[in-house]
Parts: structure tokens; C-alpha cells; sequence
């Protein structure tokens, strides 16, 4: 909403937009897909070793102290994305 209000876009306009481009198109006027993970975290590319591995690893940072509580690592990652 924000980004259509700074293009002075209505949101109603904004959707008659859209609903125009997939009549025109034949279908939704952009890809839609899932997000990829980087290869070195996708466990689905992963063999059961490195998979084991880096679970230890992570394991590891937690013995060691390494952690973060969740509210501080949400607000991490709100903060980054912004």
C-alpha cells in the first residue's frame, strides 16, 4: 500500500490493473514460485553426512552459547528487511 501511494496509485486502480493484465495475458501477470534456499541450506541437496554435519555444527553453537532468544533474532530479521 505503501509503495502504490508514493507511485499515487489508488488501490482500486492498482487492482484493476491487475485483474486487466491477466484477462490481456491469460493469466497472473508475473512468475509465482517459491523462494529457493541457498544451496549450502537446502537439506534437499544435501547428502545424510553433510546434513549431519551441519547439524552438529549447529548443535555445537548452542553448547556453546551461541544462541539468541527468539524475539531478539525476529526483530534481527525484521530490522534487516526493512
Amino acid at each position: 500500500e505503501q509503495v502504490l501511494k508514493q507511485l499515487g496509485v489508488p488501490m482500486a486502480t492498482a487492482v484493476d490493473m491487475f485483474l486487466r493484465q491477466i484477462s490481456l495475458t491469460g493469466g497472473i501477470p508475473f512468475e509465482v514460485s517459491l523462494p529457493k534456499a541457498p544451496i549450502e541450506i537446502n537439506a534437499d541437496l544435501m547428502t545424510t553426512e553433510q546434513l549431519l554435519d551441519a547439524l552438529k555444527v549447529g548443535y555445537q553453537d548452542v553448547l556453546d552459547g551461541n544462541v539468541q532468544d527468539a524475539t531478539t533474532a525476529f526483530a534481527a530479521h525484521r530490522a534487516q528487511r526493512r
